[in-house]
């Protein structure tokens, strides 16, 4: 009797060593599959939402906002410029309203004139704007930056 509960422990303590072992393998393994998932992930949205994407030159575009999703993490316009949808993309709206804009301000019909950093991708019509401007009232999104 003696011996087959000696030998019953030993196979619970190894069973136990077991299932702890494949408890630390499973978790190791989600920790690697979740850091690679970030890994991946990271780059594109830095690359989307800083400003690595353009090609760090200004240039000028003025036409007709044809619609406006403003909110985060950053709003984004429709501009057409000579028959050409570009889309813009504005600031935060903290930065907006630190700026200066009021509700209704960017919004659809509205003539707007951008100036911004356009995407590398010369065939991606798209810009981050820097100062926009609606008649004579000028908008400076990004003040340390010309």
């Amino acid at each position: 009797m003696i011996a087959a509960n000696t030998r019953s422990r030993a196979q619970q303590s190894e069973k136990i060593t077991t299932m702890s072992t494949m408890t630390i393998t499973k978790a190791r393994l989600f920790a690697a599959t979740a850091a690679l998932g970030l890994a991946l992930v990271a780059p594109a949205s830095q690359a989307h939402h800083g400003w690595a994407w353009t090609t760090g030159e200004n240039m000028e575009l003025a036409g007709i906002i044809k619609e406006a999703k403003l909110g985060n993490p950053h709003g984004i316009l429709k501009v057409e410029v000579d028959g050409t949808v570009w889309t813009v993309e504005v600031g935060q709206p903290w930065r907006n309203e630190r700026a200066g804009l009021k509700e209704g301000d960017l919004t659809e019909g509205v003539t707007i004139r951008i100036i911004g950093e356009p995407a590398s991708d010369a065939s991606d019509k798209r810009l981050k704007a820097e100062r926009l401007f609606l008649g004579d009232r000028e908008f400076v999104l990004y003040p340390d930056r010309d």
